[in-house]
């Protein structure tokens, strides 16, 4: 019995190494396009729009 707690207790760990690998994963190849400048100025603006845009939506379906 205390093999099958032992397991349980192992499957917080096993999702959190996933999860972070997975981030880091779909984060590699935007670490390559901040490497160009003028790709680092796109980007930085794509992102804050997309905040912004989300920011917006959100706010909106709350009613604030």
């Amino acid at each position: 019995m205390t093999d099958f707690w032992n397991n349980i207790s192992r499957y917080p760990r096993f999702f959190v190494s996933s999860l972070v690998g997975l981030i880091l994963i779909i984060l590699a190849p935007f670490k390559n396009l901040f490497k160009v400048p003028k790709l680092r100025i796109l980007v930085i603006i794509f992102l804050l729009t997309l905040i912004i845009f989300i920011y917006i939506i959100l706010q909106n379906m709350l009613g604030l």
